[in-house]
């Protein structure tokens, strides 16, 4: 488990994404109770079709989930995917580990993520972004970046 003041600092990096017209239209819940954190991997691997038993959050402990609100704003998946890039450049920048992992759509579409929403007084037209899985590196974790690919930038001058 991340510290608190960390995972707070990583949370608030979140806020502070850019959206279109300053709409502000994702939201981040921050689940760490381990039961719900445990659902939710269940129905994502079930969503992904991997066997029993499979984790798709890695044994993080910290999940953090980005939805937007769809009738906030036409930019709500790239205000979406940019509090993501946020909360993971937050965590790398405190040596925190963090992996994007997808199917927060199908989750939130079905009974199950609406369940969640319900029960946390959430309302609104919602559709999940992404997963942020939080933790702390395993020994021998840390990896070398893979090289760029040739052309990824060109210049005009």
């Amino acid at each position: 488990m991340i510290g608190e003041e960390e995972l707070n600092a990583i949370i608030k990096a979140g806020t502070y994404a850019p959206t279109g017209m300053n709409t502000q239209s994702p939201i981040i819940i921050a689940v760490t109770n381990k039961e719900l954190r445990d659902k939710i991997s269940e129905e994502n691997r079930k969503i992904g079709g991997w066997s029993e038993g499979f984790d798709p959050f890695y044994g993080a402990p910290v999940i953090l989930i980005v939805l937007a609100d769809k009738a906030v704003s036409a930019n709500y998946i790239y205000d979406g995917s940019l509090v993501m890039g946020n909360l993971m450049n937050a965590a790398e920048a405190l040596g925190i580990g963090s992996i994007w992992i997808h199917r927060a759509k199908q989750e939130f579409e079905s009974d199950f993520g609406k369940k969640i929403l319900k029960d946390l007084g959430i309302t609104g037209d919602f559709e999940g972004i992404g997963h942020v899985a939080l933790g702390y590196k395993a020994e021998g974790g840390v990896k070398e970046a893979a090289p760029r690919k040739e052309n990824y930038v060109y210049r005009i001058k």
